[in-house]
C-alpha cells in the first residue's frame, strides 16, 4: 500500500485524461494531480457538497427542550422510539467515519474521487457533532445513548452487519489488483454506502421526521431533514463509484459475485425491518411495523435498480413525503422555523 497511498509518478509525463482510472491507476498517474478531471461525477459531488455546509449550532433547540422536560408531550412508547433512534444514530456516523478514513480512503486513488471522500469525510464529523448536540440539549443520558450499540441487540446487528466487510480492507495485503481483492472492496463499499447509508438509516429518518410534520421536537428533526439530504448524495456517490468500478472492471461482477451482493443486502432489508419492529413495538404518529417494514423493502429496491440489479420486493411507498424532502430544493419547513435550505442551499439541483 506504500506506492498506492503516496502515489509518486515515477515519470516527467504530465497526466492525462485516457490514463485515469477510478482505482488501481500505474505508476503513471500521480494521485496528487486533480486535473484533468475524467471523473466529473465526482468532481459534482464534491460541488454539491460544498454548497451543503451547515453546523448543528445553527439550529435553536429551545423548543424540543421545553417539549421534552413536558411529561405530558410525549408517551411512553413515542419516547422509546426518539432514544432508540437517537441511540443508533450516536454511534453509527462515527463507524460510518472510520470506515471512509481508514479503509475506502487508501483503496480508492482517483483524486476526484479522494475529493469527495475528504468532503464526505468533513460531513461524518458534523452528523457525529449534531447527535452528540441534540443528546446534551435534550439532557439525555449520555453513557446511555452511546452505548446503546453494545446494549441493544437490534442496533448491534446493524452496526456489526454493517461493519462485516470492513475488516478485509484494512487487511494491509489486500491487493485490490486482484479479482477477488477488487470484489472484497466493492462488498465493503455496498455495505457503506447501499446498505448503512442507503437502507439502515432510513427508518431512524422516517420516524424522526414524522415527528416533524406534527411540529414536535423541531430544531431535532431539522438536522435529520439536513442529514438526510446529506446522506442521499453521499449514497448516490457511493453507488456511482461501485458502477464505475464495475464499468472498468467487469470481470469481477460474475453471476456468484452479483448473486453474493443480492443476498447480502436482503439479510440488511431483514435486520433493518427486525429494528423498526422492536423500535416501534406499537403504532404511533400513523407508523407501525408493517408500514415500516414495506418502506425498507421500497427504498432497498431502489437501490437495486440503482446498482443495476433486479428489484426483489416490488413493494410501494406508504410514505411519500419522505420522497418531497428528498428532491425538493427548498421548501418552507413544517416547523415554522425557517426556510430549509443550507447556508448556499439554492446551488443544489435536486
Amino acid at each position: 500500500m506504500t506506492d498506492k497511498f503516496l502515489c509518486g509518478n515515477m515519470s516527467k509525463d504530465r497526466v492525462t485524461i485516457d490514463k485515469k482510472r477510478i482505482i488501481n491507476n500505474d505508476r503513471t498517474v500521480d494521485c496528487n494531480q486533480l486535473v484533468p478531471i475524467k471523473y466529473r461525477w465526482a468532481w459534482n459531488y464534491y460541488l454539491d457538497g460544498c454548497a451543503n455546509s451547515w453546523m448543528p449550532t445553527e439550529v435553536s433547540m429551545q423548543r424540543d427542550i421545553e417539549q421534552w422536560k413536558d411529561p405530558k408531550a410525549f408517551t411512553k412508547e413515542e419516547r422509546h422510539v426518539v432514544k432508540r433512534v437517537l441511540g443508533f444514530f450516536a454511534t453509527a456516523e462515527s463507524l460510518v467515519g472510520n470506515n471512509l478514513v481508514l479503509a475506502i480512503y487508501k483503496c480508492i486513488d482517483n483524486p476526484e474521487a479522494r475529493q469527495y471522500l475528504l468532503r464526505q469525510a468533513f460531513e461524518e464529523a458534523v452528523h457525529i457533532h449534531t447527535f452528540q448536540y441534540i443528546v446534551q440539549s435534550l439532557s439525555l443520558d449520555e453513557g446511555e445513548m452511546f452505548n446503546m450499540y453494545r446494549e441493544i441487540e437490534t442496533i448491534y446487528n446493524k452496526d456489526q452487519y454493517a461493519m462485516s466487510c470492513t475488516h478485509s480492507v484494512l487487511d494491509p495485503n489486500l491487493d485490490t489488483t486482484t479479482k477477488q481483492g477488487l470484489q472484497t472492496l466493492v462488498k465493503n463499499l455496498v455495505g457503506l454506502y447501499v446498505v448503512t447509508e442507503g437502507i439502515f438509516f432510513y427508518g431512524g429518518f422516517v420516524t424522526m421526521l414524522s415527528f416533524g410534520r406534527q411540529n414536535r421536537l423541531p430544531g431535532t428533526c431539522e438536522q435529520i431533514q439536513y442529514i438526510l439530504r446529506d446522506e442521499s448524495i453521499h449514497m448516490n456517490f457511493g453507488i456511482d463509484l461501485i458502477n464505475t468500478i464495475r464499468e472498468e472492471n467487469p470481470q469481477i461482477w460474475d453471476q456468484k459475485f452479483e448473486a453474493e451482493i443480492i443476498e447480502f443486502i436482503k439479510n440488511a432489508v431483514t435486520i433493518e425491518q427486525s429494528y423498526c419492529e422492536e423500535c416501534l413495538a406499537e403504532g404511533i404518529l400513523g407508523l407501525n411495523p408493517p408500514l415500516l417494514k414495506e418502506y425498507v423493502q421500497y427504498i432497498a429496491d431502489r437501490r437495486f435498480k440503482r446498482l443495476g440489479l433486479p428489484e426483489q420486493y416490488h413493494s410501494t411507498n406508504p410514505f411519500p413525503w419522505m420522497s418531497e424532502l428528498i428532491d425538493l430544493k427548498k421548501e418552507k419547513n413544517f416547523f415554522e422555523t425557517r426556510v430549509t435550505e443550507y447556508q448556499t442551499g439554492g446551488a443544489l439541483e435536486w
